[in-house]
């Protein structure tokens, strides 16, 4: 494949120290390390997607086996050994993707094959990308050889997912955090891209790239190269045309719909906000732009142009500063928790369309609540919470209308569970619990407490129990739901290792036979033996009604 076939990501992949953008830190560390001869036995490089990792780790591997050395690291017109790395059939430099060998064994593999030295270069270097992926077995093979290789031998790992690598694992390399592209870093960078490919892209339309990318140059070169293809040849790829190709649209008709959200304006905010849907905005994208917005407006003294990520224009800061004097901050707050509760939402219903139109009606009322003075406080606060409850009651309905059958009886049980929950029962030992399923009539309840819980403790609202094999599988959330029904309180139920107390069958069942006991050692009952030899003693009872 030549190098004008490919694909931009790949064209312009980094191949020396020099051509890495944002990790001067890291390049600087490693470069010093290697002239010190303080090369460490395995590197680790971290950090999200598309900002380097394993193009550092194969940076690496050249600069390690470069035959110039590393005071004279090839740049541009490579050696033997580094232009074989490039092109990843170097004898010495083995790349394994751990996600496609996670076994012990491919570890096996890898270190038997670590017991041979290289053949044409100073180092036999492992590279392994995506090892979080590796199987806990295979971790635990490769630790020894991992703390204590041969001097020729050096791993360089890479991950997105730091935290599914063993701490023992971690300690025995050199860590490297590799950072996100800053966004001027990367609009340079996409520019001079763009101007090496005679591509016409406006600055608007990169900063888009930027904002979408997210501090990956993977997924901005990825996404200037769908945009240079989208058009001809002779055109510019300017902000309209970006955002109807990437599904994203101009903020200021978001700022627009804020606006109108605190003038009241009903019709005309979900006028405008169907418009944007008929473009065909996806409502997770809506909300999420709708969110930052919020930020900005809650933030905007606090911030710059460029530090809203290129978000906005300067057209679209200076209005946002604009409408900001004229909001309560508070107000900012409620909207903010309102917006995270309406993307949970989103989640639950069918129609997402739907639920975003309740939810910029909702805002519209919200934002109706005016500020008082300090020392009204208090009577600000029960106006939001009488707000919210109203809010809620509303969203539940909508929300409601749209879910499917079962989500409605699980509602419906709810509420009818808060209306129960009225009726009030204090419980404070195991044998009151009993005597209240009892008189509930919870007879399936009362059979499971007596046949099939041992109690290791009871306090207030908490219980703590083991069981036996025969114990339904619903029992603690039929349990928690009744002990709130009756109680009105949430009552938190765990399982012990420790055996617990018998039940209390057992325990009946032991006094029944402590009973017989005693009357067959009884002189009446001899007595009767002796009159009667065919007798048996078939049952026995108490005249004491507490045993």
């Amino acid at each position: 494949m030549s190098k004008n076939s490919k694909v931009l990501a790949l064209k312009y992949r980094p191949q020396a120290f020099k051509d890495l953008i944002g990790q001067d830190v890291v390049a600087e560390t490693i470069i010093n390390s290697i002239k010190a001869n303080k090369v460490p036995n395995a590197y680790l490089f971290t950090g999200i997607r598309g900002i380097g990792k394993t193009t550092t780790a194969r940076i690496v591997a050249k600069s390690l086996n470069c035959l110039n050395g590393i005071e004279k690291l090839c740049k541009e017109n490579f050696c033997d050994n580094c232009e074989a790395i490039t092109n990843s059939n170097h004898i010495d430099v083995l790349e394994m993707d751990a996600a496609s060998k996670t076994g012990v064994d491919d570890v096996r593999d890898l270190i038997e094959f670590s017991r041979y030295g290289p053949t044409s270069s100073k180092y036999k270097i492992f590279i392994i990308d995506e090892v979080h992926m590796l199987s806990k077995q295979a971790f635990n093979a490769l630790l020894k050889t991992l703390e204590e290789p041969p001097q020729y031998l050096k791993f360089i790992f890479a991950t997105t997912e730091i935290r599914k690598i063993p701490v023992t694992v971690i300690s025995r390399c050199q860590r490297f955090d590799l950072s996100r592209i800053k966004s001027s870093e990367l609009l340079n960078f996409l520019k001079q891209i763009t101007a090496n490919e005679n591509g016409k892209v406006s600055e608007d339309a990169l900063k888009l790239i930027v904002k979408i990318s997210e501090g990956s140059v993977r997924d901005a070169l990825s996404l200037l190269d769908r945009g240079l293809l989208s058009i001809d040849q002779n055109k510019e790829l300017d902000l309209k045309k970006a955002q109807e190709i990437f599904g994203y649209f101009d903020k200021s008709r978001l700022i627009e719909i804020f606006e109108l959200i605190i003038q009241g304006d009903e019709k005309k905010v979900i006028s405008e906000y169907r418009k944007i849907y008929d473009q065909g905005i996806e409502p997770k994208i809506f909300i999420n732009d709708f969110l930052e917005l919020i930020y900005y407006f809650k933030n905007i003294e606090a911030l710059t142009l460029e530090s809203t990520n290129f978000s906005l224009n300067d057209g679209e800061f200076s209005k946002i500063k604009e409408i900001s004097n004229n909001i309560d901050k508070k107000t900012l707050i409620l909207f903010w928790q309102f917006t995270i509760r309406s993307i949970e939402e989103l989640d639950i219903v069918s129609n997402q369309n739907l639920a975003i139109e309740m939810f910029l009606v909702r805002l519209i009322y919200l934002s109706s609540i005016k500020p008082i003075d300090d020392k009204k406080n208090d009577n600000l606060s029960k106006i939001i919470e009488k707000k919210k409850i109203v809010s809620e009651i509303k969203s539940k309905e909508s929300v409601n209308q749209i879910k499917n059958v079962t989500q409605e009886k699980k509602i419906t049980n709810e509420v009818q569970t808060e209306i129960k929950a009225e009726k009030k029962f204090l419980i404070n030992s195991f044998e009151q619990l009993l005597d209240i399923c009892n008189q509930n009539k919870e007879i399936k309840l009362k059979y499971e407490l007596e046949n099939n819980v041992f109690l290791v403790s009871f306090e207030k609202n908490r219980i703590e129990i083991s069981f036996n094999d025969s114990l339904e599988k619903n029992f603690v959330k039929d349990l928690s739901l009744k002990l709130y029904e009756w109680t009105g309180e949430r009552w938190i139920i765990t399982f012990s290792k420790i055996k617990g107390d018998m039940s209390v069958k057992e325990k009946k069942l032991n006094i029944k036979n402590e009973l017989f006991k005693k009357v067959e050692n009884s002189d009446l009952y001899k007595e009767v033996v002796k009159i009667f030899p065919d007798a048996n003693l078939v049952d026995v009872s108490s005249s004491d009604e507490k045993d």
